[in-house]
Protein backbone atom coordinates (compact mmCIF):
# COMPACT_ATOMS: atom_id res chain seq x y z
CA UNK A 1 0.00 0.00 0.00
CA UNK A 2 1.41 3.37 -1.03
CA UNK A 3 1.44 6.32 1.33
CA UNK A 4 1.86 9.78 -0.15
CA UNK A 5 1.49 13.11 1.59
CA UNK A 6 2.55 16.08 -0.51
CA UNK A 7 1.19 19.32 0.91
CA UNK A 8 0.57 22.34 -1.29
CA UNK A 9 -0.51 25.87 -0.44
CA UNK A 10 -2.87 26.99 -3.19
CA UNK A 11 -4.01 30.59 -3.69
CA UNK A 12 -6.41 31.75 -6.36
CA UNK A 13 -8.23 35.02 -6.89
CA UNK A 14 -11.52 36.20 -8.27
CA UNK A 15 -11.57 37.35 -11.89
CA UNK A 16 -9.67 40.66 -12.15
CA UNK A 17 -9.29 40.51 -8.36
CA UNK A 18 -12.76 41.97 -7.97
CA UNK A 19 -14.06 41.84 -4.37
CA UNK A 20 -16.85 39.39 -5.24
CA UNK A 21 -16.57 37.52 -1.93
CA UNK A 22 -17.58 40.72 -0.18
CA UNK A 23 -19.15 39.43 3.03
CA UNK A 24 -18.03 36.97 5.67
CA UNK A 25 -21.34 35.08 5.25
CA UNK A 26 -20.74 34.65 1.52
CA UNK A 27 -17.13 33.54 2.05
CA UNK A 28 -18.27 31.04 4.69
CA UNK A 29 -20.88 29.55 2.32
CA UNK A 30 -18.40 29.32 -0.57
CA UNK A 31 -15.62 27.81 1.54
CA UNK A 32 -18.00 25.28 3.13
CA UNK A 33 -19.16 24.26 -0.32
CA UNK A 34 -15.56 23.88 -1.52
CA UNK A 35 -14.83 21.68 1.52
CA UNK A 36 -17.87 19.48 0.79
CA UNK A 37 -17.08 19.21 -2.91
CA UNK A 38 -13.44 18.40 -2.17
CA UNK A 39 -14.52 15.55 0.09
CA UNK A 40 -16.80 14.18 -2.66
CA UNK A 41 -13.87 14.31 -5.11
CA UNK A 42 -11.43 12.69 -2.66
CA UNK A 43 -9.36 15.86 -2.38
CA UNK A 44 -7.70 16.16 1.03
CA UNK A 45 -8.49 19.82 1.78
CA UNK A 46 -6.83 20.44 5.13
CA UNK A 47 -8.09 24.02 5.46
CA UNK A 48 -9.48 26.92 3.44
CA UNK A 49 -10.02 30.61 4.04
CA UNK A 50 -9.62 33.87 2.19
CA UNK A 51 -10.78 37.39 1.78
CA UNK A 52 -12.88 39.47 -0.59
CA UNK A 53 -10.88 38.70 -3.72
CA UNK A 54 -9.05 35.42 -3.12
CA UNK A 55 -8.92 32.04 -1.40
CA UNK A 56 -6.14 30.05 0.28
CA UNK A 57 -6.19 26.25 0.54
CA UNK A 58 -3.86 23.79 2.21
CA UNK A 59 -4.17 20.52 0.31
CA UNK A 60 -2.46 17.15 0.62
CA UNK A 61 -2.23 15.54 -2.81
CA UNK A 62 -3.01 11.87 -3.21
CA UNK A 63 -0.79 9.55 -5.23
CA UNK A 64 -2.95 9.84 -8.36
CA UNK A 65 -3.67 13.57 -8.14
CA UNK A 66 -2.04 16.40 -10.01
CA UNK A 67 -2.05 20.05 -8.99
CA UNK A 68 -3.77 21.12 -12.21
CA UNK A 69 -6.58 18.55 -11.88
CA UNK A 70 -7.22 19.38 -8.22
CA UNK A 71 -7.28 23.12 -8.97
CA UNK A 72 -9.64 22.54 -11.90
CA UNK A 73 -12.03 20.54 -9.73
CA UNK A 74 -12.03 23.14 -6.97
CA UNK A 75 -12.24 26.32 -9.03
CA UNK A 76 -14.45 25.10 -11.87
CA UNK A 77 -17.10 23.44 -9.76
CA UNK A 78 -17.19 26.20 -7.15
CA UNK A 79 -17.69 29.01 -9.69
CA UNK A 80 -20.52 27.00 -11.29
CA UNK A 81 -22.09 26.41 -7.86
CA UNK A 82 -21.77 30.08 -6.85
CA UNK A 83 -23.48 31.21 -10.06
CA UNK A 84 -26.28 28.64 -9.61
CA UNK A 85 -26.90 29.04 -5.87
CA UNK A 86 -25.85 32.43 -4.60
CA UNK A 87 -27.59 35.52 -5.84
CA UNK A 88 -25.14 37.83 -7.49
CA UNK A 89 -25.58 40.73 -9.85
CA UNK A 90 -22.33 39.90 -11.64
CA UNK A 91 -21.36 36.54 -13.08
CA UNK A 92 -18.86 35.00 -10.68
CA UNK A 93 -15.55 33.69 -11.99
CA UNK A 94 -12.15 32.81 -10.63
CA UNK A 95 -9.01 34.12 -12.32
CA UNK A 96 -7.51 31.55 -14.71
CA UNK A 97 -4.14 31.60 -12.96
CA UNK A 98 -3.25 30.45 -9.48
CA UNK A 99 -0.26 30.38 -7.12
CA UNK A 100 0.88 27.13 -5.60
CA UNK A 101 3.92 26.07 -3.56
CA UNK A 102 4.92 22.94 -1.71
CA UNK A 103 4.79 23.02 2.09
CA UNK A 104 7.10 20.89 4.22
CA UNK A 105 5.70 18.90 7.15
CA UNK A 106 7.53 21.23 9.53
CA UNK A 107 5.59 24.24 8.20
CA UNK A 108 2.08 22.76 8.17
CA UNK A 109 0.93 24.34 11.44
CA UNK A 110 2.22 27.83 10.59
CA UNK A 111 0.59 27.58 7.14
CA UNK A 112 -2.73 26.61 8.75
CA UNK A 113 -2.52 29.61 11.09
CA UNK A 114 -1.71 31.91 8.18
CA UNK A 115 -4.67 30.61 6.16
CA UNK A 116 -7.11 30.83 9.08
CA UNK A 117 -5.98 34.41 9.81
CA UNK A 118 -6.86 35.89 6.39
CA UNK A 119 -9.60 38.25 7.59
CA UNK A 120 -7.32 40.02 10.05
CA UNK A 121 -4.27 39.79 7.81
CA UNK A 122 -5.95 41.53 4.89
CA UNK A 123 -7.49 44.22 7.04
CA UNK A 124 -3.90 45.51 7.22
CA UNK A 125 -2.42 44.43 3.86
CA UNK A 126 -3.95 44.33 0.38
CA UNK A 127 -3.73 41.01 -1.49
CA UNK A 128 -1.98 42.66 -4.48
CA UNK A 129 0.60 44.27 -2.19
CA UNK A 130 1.28 40.92 -0.56
CA UNK A 131 1.65 39.06 -3.88
CA UNK A 132 3.92 41.78 -5.28
CA UNK A 133 6.04 41.46 -2.12
CA UNK A 134 6.34 37.68 -2.57
CA UNK A 135 7.30 38.19 -6.22
CA UNK A 136 10.07 40.61 -5.28
CA UNK A 137 11.30 38.64 -2.23
CA UNK A 138 11.65 35.36 -4.12
CA UNK A 139 12.67 36.79 -7.50
CA UNK A 140 9.54 35.50 -9.24
CA UNK A 141 8.08 37.03 -12.35
CA UNK A 142 4.81 36.64 -14.17
CA UNK A 143 5.03 34.16 -17.02
CA UNK A 144 3.69 35.29 -20.36
CA UNK A 145 1.92 32.89 -22.72
CA UNK A 146 3.86 32.21 -25.92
Amino acid sequence: MSWVRVYIHLVFSTKNREPLLNSSELRKAVFEHIKDNSKKNKIWLDCISGHQDHAHCLIALGKDQTISKVVQLIKGESSFWINQNLSSQNKFAWQDDYWCVGVSESHIESTRKYIHNQEEHHSKLLFKTEIDGFMKKYGWSYMKEK
